[in-house]
């Protein structure tokens, strides 16, 4: 319930209700019952219109709802009490099948041990009104072994997977997989298309999928990938109109995993998809080796090239982990042009000058002169 239908794509809370009841009809229909919502999305009108196009117009038990609560609203004491209220009105029901702190990260672990956000919604599990309690992460693996090492009572973690992310050093997809599997706690996969970046492939990547399977979409190459990752459950994925719905409605039955031929065409396109970006970065990280500063160069090289490849207004996620990750390292801002990482650089990169675009994209943005 995060990209609906909208009758105005410049207004996210336009949405079109006609369309949405039709998908939400025929995704209950095909056997599917599990809505991602948040307090925040469509501009706070998400936990409404699932009221409106699902609560109202189905018994209870022929779905599952899940929300979140948005640590980057708590601001004094009350509030999770407030908030967890008004979604209950919003969705309109008395309980939550599943229900998530909104990103836990580095930015905002404080706020969770400031309001003992965790204890909480254990209250709230133990009250009934919360069935299964979990939390979606965007950081790093350390951070994340550390949550549920403190909280090992979690039912399951929501986490960003899909198959250009997997070996990324920044945003540690595969480490934080395994984390959440050494920890026993089962995974829903958010951002399986990479906000649509893996949906709109490269054309020589769209030929090479197709001699593969010719009837998989790029997207339903990204799901599986996503659903074929050990201890994953769930594979959210946003769905603006019907046909991407039936589209994700199809891709994974009788899905029961990718073989050799499947995954080494996955690493093919990931090698053409990652050669079409904007600074031809191969992360060997040598560069990082001589930084006076500690500058994770590779990493914000690698969350820049994300973000060109796929901009957006407003929410960045690419943004998010750059400032978790400059939390315990220097900025992009902090390169003092020295040139050691240009020394140790194979690809002959201008670093320097690449920081200098980094800091526009990440720390300038939005800011008036």
């Amino acid at each position: 319930m995060m990209r609906l239908p909208l009758k105005d794509p410049d207004d996210k809370t336009s949405i079109d209700f006609d369309l949405l009841d039709r998908m939400v009809d025929r995704y209950l229909g095909s056997g599917n019952d599990y809505f991602d919502t948040a307090y925040m999305y469509h501009g706070g009108t998400s936990e409404s219109a699932l009221r409106r196009s699902v609560v109202e117009r189905h018994p209870r038990d022929s779905f599952r709802i899940a929300t979140k609560m948005p640590l980057m609203s708590l601001k004094e004491e009350g509030d999770q009490e407030r908030i967890f209220g008004e979604q209950l009105a919003n969705c309109g029901v008395d309980y939550f099948d599943s229900y998530l702190l909104h990103n836990v990260c580095g930015e905002f672990i404080d706020t969770v041990e400031r309001f003992g956000t965790f204890d909480f919604l254990r209250s709230k599990r133990k009250e009934g009104r919360i069935r299964r309690l979990g939390f979606s992460f965007h950081d790093q693996a350390d951070l994340l072994d550390r949550v549920l090492t403190e909280n090992p009572d979690m039912d399951f973690v929501q986490l960003q997977v899909n198959y250009i992310d997997w070996d990324d050093p920044s945003i540690q997809s595969r480490e934080c997989c395994e984390v959440a599997r050494r920890h026993g706690v089962p995974i829903v996969v958010m951002e399986p298309v990479k906000g649509g970046l893996l949906a709109d492939v490269p054309e020589d990547v769209r030929r090479m999928y197709s001699k593969v399977e010719p009837s998989f979409s790029p997207a339903t190459w990204a799901i599986r990938f996503a659903a074929s990752v050990d201890g994953v459950e769930t594979v959210l994925s946003g769905m603006s109109d019907m046909a991407q719905l039936e589209e994700n409605i199809a891709c994974l039955e009788g899905f029961t995993g990718f073989d050799d031929v499947h995954m080494d065409a996955m690493e093919r396109a990931k090698t053409s998809i990652r050669s079409s970006v904007a600074v031809p970065c191969t992360a060997c990280r040598y560069c990082m080796k001589s930084c006076p500063n500690d500058i994770p160069i590779a990493d914000y090289i690698s969350l820049y090239n994300a973000e060109k490849a796929n901009p957006k207004e407003g929410f960045s996620l690419q943004a998010l982990y750059y400032r978790n990750i400059s939390r315990n390292h220097g900025r992009a801002s902090d390169c003092v042009g020295c040139g050691e990482c240009e020394k140790s650089c194979p690809q002959h990169l201008r670093i320097s000058g690449i920081m200098e675009d980094v800091t526009e994209l990440f720390e300038n943005r939005g800011r008036k002169d």
